[in-house]
């Protein structure tokens, strides 16, 4: 599925970027971030812009000062087309995923949890970054997770259990992104140099998107192959010991 463009305030942006509206105010003034479109007061900012936003935090954890960041977009900008550099941006920057964050009532998150949904289980799915307090409700980052925790719920499993269990899998899942890009950043991005030349800009562009179904597949993949093994294993086990505890009459009598 191709995400569609989109627009957003500057309030979004900064949020979606992980930082705050006096710096994305900062970066237009320092001439790091090109202008919103406007649409009579109000400025919109698109996919580019929040890619742009995401390289610029990328940079200063890196230990670059916006100085030098300035100066990295200005020869770089200077090397090639404009348009393919916020053509690469765009593709490294760009969500992942096509789910949107979503806004959910209290009375909502009440409605799908019930009693599991505790001050102390709140507070976690907060620092999970799975719910945002926003206003009189919160601001679902991944609603396909919460649909999934709730059918967690709903089989029987606590919520806090649950919980637990996502942030074993966030972790785990940090681990694999992070091999990923090592791969892409070793043998595809440092053998151009800091500054990849202007003609090799397109290529890597393309080469970022056809990573996304393809990690997407081998990730799938494994996770199905993972799970058969695991439930052919816990099945083998439940069914052994059940044959074990039933003497050999019982089994004779059962045959």
């Amino acid at each position: 599925m191709v995400r569609q463009p989109r627009e957003m305030r500057i309030d979004e942006l900064a949020r979606e970027a992980g930082t705050t509206v006096r710096n994305v105010r900062a970066y237009q003034e320092r001439g790091l971030l090109p202008p919103p479109r406007r649409q009579g007061r109000v400025g919109l900012y698109s996919d580019a812009h929040l890619a742009r936003l995401r390289l610029i935090g990328t940079l200063l954890q890196r230990g670059y000062s916006t100085a030098n960041i300035g100066e990295l977009l200005d020869a770089w900008q200077r090397g090639q087309e404009v348009g393919e550099l916020l053509g690469l941006e765009v593709a490294l920057g760009q969500p992942w995923g096509d789910e949107l964050p979503t806004m959910i009532s209290s009375g909502e998150l009440v409605e799908l949890f019930g009693l599991h949904l505790t001050r102390a289980v709140a507070a976690e799915a907060q620092r999970l970054d799975l719910l945002s307090p926003e206003g009189d409700g919160f601001l679902v980052q991944s609603p396909g997770l919460l649909r999934a925790g709730a059918e967690l719920v709903r089989a029987g499993i606590p919520l806090d259990v649950a919980l637990a269990e996502a942030a074993e899998l966030r972790m785990a899942m940090e681990k694999v992104a992070a091999g990923f890009v090592d791969l892409v950043a070793t043998f595809v991005f440092d053998p151009l140099g800091e500054l990849p030349p202007a003609d090799s800009v397109p290529r890597l562009a393309e080469t970022v998107q056809r990573l996304r179904p393809l990690v997407k597949q081998v990730v799938d993949a494994e996770l199905a192959r993972a799970m058969e093994r695991q439930v052919r294993a816990a099945l083998s086990d439940r069914i052994g010991r059940a044959l074990g505890s039933q003497g050999p009459a019982d089994r004779a009598g059962s045959s």
